[in-house]
């Protein structure tokens, strides 16, 4: 019993590839909206300059 049978996978190789960074749960979300992250800057900017303009053009209207 101190010797107990030691199995290894045949599959072992073959299956590798699935543990690689590429394929873990960050790298797919990641990738899976290329360009998101740039979009919601330039929308957020957008926003900001428009009502900043906005109250701008508003309080120089009222006078």
């Amino acid at each position: 019993m101190s010797n107990p049978p030691l199995f290894r996978d045949p599959w072992a190789k073959r299956e590798a590839w699935r543990k690689h960074p590429v394929f873990s749960n960050r790298a797919m979300f990641s990738s899976m909206f290329p360009g998101f992250g740039i979009a919601v800057v330039a929308f957020t900017a957008y926003v900001v300059v428009d009502n900043f303009y906005g109250k701008v053009q508003g309080s120089s209207a009222k006078h």
